[in-house]
């Protein structure tokens, strides 16, 4: 089984990645990594603060067949990131399908503005941010109601995080 878990900076991705590999034991593959090794060896003229939809073009390309290939081998496996196109369903033919669960996270705009707080004090649980000062309730509202938008869009499935932070993934 291949878990993708999308969403916008914040939203607890890698939190909830790191989860289930604690409860079920799939390692998973933070597309973060994959992008700071391919910059940092110089592979690509990208940088971190690259515009995310040309980031998205050169790393999930990569990442599909990783994900083919753990599926063809039959591993489980996580990716969790925010270059997860929301019409990541093109890339995979049936027999892939099967075997793919896609999860978005989005907070609402009540959520972002009532726990800003909690949003930023949570947001080096699982890796150190080194520079946050980006992480504003306004750009979080923005990239969470256009991810919701595009899961709209692509009938992809979406748990919304409105009242309280309580994500909840059985397998």
């Amino acid at each position: 089984m291949i878990i993708l878990i999308a969403g916008a900076s914040h939203t607890g991705k890698t939190k909830l990645a790191q989860s289930l590999l604690e409860k079920y034991k799939y390692p998973y593959l933070s597309i973060d990594h994959l992008k700071m090794g391919l910059i940092r060896s110089g592979q690509t003229r990208l940088t971190p603060e690259s515009d995310n939809h040309k980031l998205t073009e050169y790393l999930w390309p990569i990442v599909c067949e990783i994900i083919k290939t753990a599926i063809e081998n039959g591993q489980n496996l996580t990716v969790e990131g925010c270059y997860i196109p929301y019409d990541w369903q093109k890339d995979f033919d049936e027999n892939y399908l099967l075997k793919i669960k896609y999860i978005c996270l989005v907070m609402t705009e009540r959520y972002i503005r009532n726990h800003f707080d909690k949003i930023r004090k949570y947001a080096s649980v699982i890796e150190n941010r080194l520079d946050d000062r980006y992480c504003t309730p306004e750009r979080l509202i923005e990239e969470n109601q256009r991810a919701l938008q595009q899961c709209q869009t692509y009938r992809q499935k979406v748990f919304l995080i409105d009242n309280e932070y309580k994500v909840k993934v059985e397998l």
